[in-house]
């Protein structure tokens, strides 16, 4: 089964490694604590939005290019070579007054 907290964990603890940058730096700049970190990084833990943008900042790497690396990880142990589109819904807005 995959856990996207665990690709996303491998991913940020892969660019850290990349950056030759330690934990507790990341954590610092993050403000995020050492332990939380480290279980994000481990998969232990879901991470919000918010401190997923932290971490990526920390690390100055857009969340979106992390994003990215994570669906590619995961579209590669579902054996799929392309994105699957989905339909969009029709958004259409009905203004107030016309309520």
């Amino acid at each position: 089964m995959i856990l996207l907290r665990r690709e996303l964990g491998d991913v940020l603890r892969r660019v850290r490694r990349d950056q030759g940058r330690t934990l507790r730096e990341v954590s610092a700049a993050a403000k995020v604590s050492l332990g939380y970190l480290s279980e994000v990084e481990r998969g232990e833990k879901e991470a919000s939005s918010e401190l997923l943008f932290s971490i990526c900042g920390a690390l100055e790497v857009p969340l979106s290019a992390v994003l990215e690396d994570v669906s590619a990880r995961v579209a590669e142990t579902e054996s799929l070579t392309a994105p699957v589109a989905l339909p969009v819904p029709d958004r259409t807005v009905i203004s107030a007054s016309a309520a």
